[in-house]
């Protein structure tokens, strides 16, 4: 998988959040403060915009000058697509939102370095620095009722796949089917972190939108990396 991959990774991935923008937003009205759908695709947005590199102009080039303060080349390989992603997740979405995913991309993006081209063991030890990330940052574990319900078993799943000498289409629809069993368990789970947890037992009954938008993401790397 090379850069172009990544980057439609990412690309794919806005396009689903946004169309999942209600749905997720209802998801957190129910146990949270009613924005997620809307904070992680407004998030995604500015991503897909930062992903395109400096916009173009149809001035003359001038020798020597510079572009505008912060402008940059597009990211050059696939750990610089998820560092570039994390960072400006980081920037613009709010709430917990923003750190967690911030963090996961931005985990994943060092993990695989510069490398041009990323294999799929590469793709996994990328996968659990990510989830890394989000335990330290968030500390939550399994069962608490976030996104590492979906992440985890994923992350698992994905591991499994491989060792067991997988294709990469069967490996990486392990990882999506993991993380969307994942998301909906949280259904019947009491919420241990975050706003939800506030609400204690009333939280029973209600699908964790952070693990709802984390299987979306996952889901949308099988799509593209399959096509």
């Amino acid at each position: 998988m090379d850069t172009a991959v990544f980057r439609a990774w990412i690309v794919s991935a806005a396009g689903v959040i946004e169309a999942n923008r209600d749905h997720l937003t209802q998801l957190d009205a129910a146990i949270g403060d009613a924005d997620h759908g809307v904070n992680l695709a407004r998030g995604f947005a500015a991503v897909t915009a930062a992903l395109e590199g400096p916009a173009e102009t149809d001035a003359p080039a001038t020798p020597g000058a510079q572009g505008p303060p912060g402008a940059s080349d597009a990211p050059a390989n696939p750990g610089a697509v998820l560092t570039l992603t994390g960072s400006t997740l980081i920037s613009t979405v709010g709430g917990a939102s923003g750190p967690l995913y911030g963090v996961a991309f931005r985990r994943a993006g060092k993990a695989l370095g510069a490398a041009v081209t990323v294999d799929l063991p590469s793709l996994a030890d990328a996968l659990e620095a990510a989830l890394a990330g989000v335990q330290q940052l968030g500390g939550a574990r399994e069962g608490d009722k976030t996104m590492v319900d979906a992440l985890a078993p994923a992350t698992r799943a994905f591991g499994k796949a491989i060792a067991d000498g997988a294709q990469a289409a069967d490996a990486l629809s392990a990882l999506a089917e993991a993380a969307a069993a994942g998301a909906a368990a949280t259904i019947s789970m009491q919420a241990r972190k975050g706003r939800a947890s506030y609400l204690g037992p009333r939280s029973v009954g209600h699908e964790d939108p952070g693990a709802a938008s984390t299987a979306l993401i996952l889901a949308a790397l099988r799509d593209v990396a399959t096509r």
